[in-house]
């Protein structure tokens, strides 16, 4: 079933959103730091025509819903349309609803950004409809301001840029306090292996906005506005701030400097240094950002028991995703490993 079995008329626009994975740099981004995603070859659909409020066919979950406007949010996934319509109705863009059919071939509460690729698709949609000049940095931009102001998940910018402006076979390099961004290509005769713990996660009932208040109290001990003005140089200032704000600031600069290491190790081909950095990535979301569970530690350990050069966590923790760089003539073995040693585990 597609919009026009669904509506009776053919949809005036069709538009599409990939989701994301995180190389390097977790919770980093809404700390002014450095992170290196990588759009995912799965996308979210939308096909779509002008209305008056909303009304939406979402076909994963098998619902429609109408809302006006006017109406408030109600905490559904329908919010993050109608914060996609609120926040360019904040901005002054005459948009005066939607009317949609949306699937996606994202995994939802897998820590691969199927929030962003909606809301990116969804204005995307908008942006065509109402021919709106928006280039896809504003998208993104709109995407993060609809997610933090009107669903309420206080998230940064990695997940909205990574759909709306990255590129497959390459990780997107991406200063969140300036926006610059940078290619890096992916080694060939890799794959990234995403392998999903079926442990959903959702942000706005986790730790994620507890561990952005930690890091503010952090900045404020510490006297600086954002933990991006740190470097590990730092770092016995950094120790010396009570628990757990210790841990917490020690992740983020310790973190950005893993990212902009592992840049360089991609553009000299340098993988196992890669890998190396993946490994430190995830023993500090373990420990110091403690974010991650034991299902997640896990698929960590089996991705590098059966041949990952490095693997971790991937998402903001709290159940989802891990990522590994495995070799691709080595991927059957190392699927076949890890599921012995995690049944349950979901393979994109």
């Amino acid at each position: 079933m597609m919009f026009k079995d669904f509506f009776g008329t053919e949809p005036s626009v069709r538009a599409s959103a990939p989701g994301r994975v995180n190389l390097l740099g977790e919770h980093t981004d809404y700390n002014g730091g450095f992170v290196l995603p990588t759009p995912l070859p799965y996308q979210t659909h939308l096909e779509a025509a002008p209305a008056e409020g909303l009304e939406v066919y979402a076909e994963n979950f098998g619902e429609r819903k109408s809302r006006g406007l006017d109406e408030p949010k109600q905490g559904d996934w329908l919010d993050y349309l109608a914060g996609c319509v609120w926040v360019l109705r904040q901005h002054g863009y005459p948009v005066a609803g939607l009317r949609a059919y949306v699937w996606s071939e994202v995994p939802m509460s897998g820590g691969l950004s199927s929030s962003a690729a909606l809301e990116v698709a969804t204005l995307r949609a908008l942006r065509e409809l109402y021919q709106l000049p928006l280039d896809d940095v504003q998208i993104a931009l709109l995407a993060q301001q609809a997610e933090v102001e009107y669903v309420g998940v206080r998230c940064g910018i990695m997940d909205q840029m990574a759909s709306s402006v990255g590129r497959l076979g390459y990780g997107l390099f991406l200063d969140t306090q300036n926006l610059a961004t940078r290619l890096a290509p992916l080694p060939e005769g890799y794959r990234v292996a995403v392998v999903d713990s079926r442990v959903p996660r959702r942000l706005a009932e986790s730790g994620y906005n507890t561990r952005r208040s930690e890091c503010e109290q952090a900045c404020a001990l510490l006297g600086v506005r954002s933990l991006r003005e740190l470097s590990p140089a730092d770092l016995p200032r950094i120790n010396a701030l009570p628990e757990p704000l210790n841990r917490r600031a020690r992740h983020v600069v310790t973190e950005n400097q893993r990212v902009l290491d592992g840049v360089q190790a991609l553009e000299q081909g340098d993988i196992r240094r890669f890998g190396e950095l993946m490994v430190a990535s995830h023993v500090s979301l373990r420990e110091d950002y403690q974010v991650s569970i034991p299902e997640l530690d896990l698929l960590v350990e089996a991705a590098l028991r059966h041949g990952a050069v490095g693997a971790r966590l991937t998402g903001a923790g709290f159940g989802g995703s891990t990522v590994a760089l495995v070799e691709a003539s080595r991927y059957e073995d190392f699927q076949k490993g890890v599921l012995q040693d995690y049944p349950r585990a979901g393979f994109l």
